[in-house]
């Protein structure tokens, strides 16, 4: 039988805490009654929901997180900040900070490829479970402005497949594991519930929103340049190019992940489209 610590005997800490998944665990962690602690740069700039704890500190400082890990028991991670999301180099002395604190419960959100920070988790001996998303739903809000002012979609490789994944999903995935015994030392690779290729995601907006979405498929050159007009920095534009390209098996294949751990289904991008249907509206 599962056992869940009650939320008076823990507080969880969640790092990342304003950005898209990390909203989401903080989200799913108080729908489970959980104390919920946030770090974030800006606290003032938050704006997370009531009852959350918000704490001033930073990853790449390690110095700023003793007063953020007092008391915590579970503690949800990621692997990248600073400028253009750089992985973060201070794992081990957050390790260190962690076991002195007391935590027992680890969750790191993997962002693509091993990186120091998870390296050090899973050789901390504390408890941990690795987060694997695969694309996230809400990347499809890169093209609300284009779809408001043209109606359309500019992207290379349309064909492509994706088993995207809802944002509130990772984020339930890791909830479950920082409060439920059974998922230490385990890896979860969390896909949506269907194999879409970018016509499907469009068709789906679409719907939602009332109005009909063209599909503009550009030449890797031309993503290029649409890309480096947008400000992405080389390496990214890079990544997008290998990963639109040549979709690795894992990001177009559907598991069963987040009903296996959370005991629902996971939702699809029509769901995801209708709860962001006013974004694609003009």
């Amino acid at each position: 039988m599962t056992n869940r610590m009650h939320s008076t005997d823990r507080v969880n800490l969640v790092t990342g805490a304003t950005g898209t998944v990390g909203r989401q665990v903080v989200a799913e962690l108080l729908r489970l009654g959980q104390r919920v602690r946030a770090l974030t740069r800006d606290p003032a700039t938050a704006a997370l929901p009531d009852g959350v704890e918000v704490v001033r500190g930073d990853l790449t400082d390690p110095g700023t997180l003793g007063p953020a890990l007092e008391g915590v028991t579970g503690l949800h991670l990621i692997t990248f900040g600073g400028a253009y999301f750089a992985p973060l180099e201070t794992g081990p002395r957050i390790v260190e900070l962690a076991r002195e604190a007391g935590v027992r419960r680890v969750t790191v959100l993997n962002g693509g490829g091993p990186t120091p920070l998870e390296e050090a988790v899973r050789a901390s001996g504390l408890p941990w479970t690795v987060v694997m998303p695969v694309e996230f739903m809400s990347n499809a809000l890169e093209w609300a402005e284009r779809i408001r002012d043209h109606d359309e979609v500019r992207e290379p490789f349309t064909g492509r497949l994706s088993a995207l994944v809802h944002e509130g999903d990772i984020g339930a995935v890791a909830a479950v594991a920082l409060t439920e015994d059974g998922h230490a030392g385990q890896e979860y690779l969390v896909t949506g519930p269907d194999v879409l290729t970018l016509h499907d995601k469009a068709d789906a907006i679409a719907a939602a929103r009332g109005r009909a979405i063209r599909v503009v498929e550009l030449s890797e050159a031309e993503a290029v340049e649409q890309w480096r007009a947008e400000g992405r920095p080389q390496d990214v534009i890079d990544f997008l190019l290998e990963v639109y390209g040549n979709t690795p098996v894992e990001g177009r294949t559907v598991v069963d992940t987040v009903e296996k751990v959370t005991g629902r289904p996971a939702r699809s991008f029509r769901q995801w489209a209708r709860e962001h249907a006013e974004a694609f509206r003009a």
